[in-house]
């Protein structure tokens, strides 16, 4: 994943998320914001409550493996915020919710390894 593509500052995480509505699904929390741009970009947020550093860390790498798996459309910022329950799901099980709700809000337009 480029660094492009990453939400970064504290001030565009708290915009996407009081400007929109929530797409709940399984374990995640996911935030779209359209947008007029020629890019798309992705911010995770893993809370304390998950597990120690090691074990945050660790999920927003295997998030950030998932999401560089697909080719999207060019208009959106997205925020995902990560639930406890992430802890009990293997890979496998995270990346078949997280392409799902992909799918249910429309943001995809091919799959790399389908």
């Amino acid at each position: 994943m480029k660094k492009i593509n990453i939400v970064k500052e504290n001030r565009d995480y708290n915009l996407i998320i009081k400007k929109n509505k929530p797409f709940k699904y399984k374990d995640f929390i996911i935030y779209i914001d359209k947008r007029e741009s020629s890019i798309y970009r992705f911010g995770f947020s893993v809370g304390k409550k998950v597990g120690n550093a090691v074990m945050r860390n660790r999920i927003k790498r295997q998030l950030k493996a998932i999401v560089s798996q697909n080719v999207y459309q060019n208009d959106f910022d997205c925020i995902i915020i990560v639930g406890k329950g992430i802890i009990n799901r293997s890979f496998k099980e995270m990346k078949d919710n997280l392409n799902f709700a992909f799918d249910k809000l429309k943001i995809v337009k091919e799959r790399k390894d389908a």
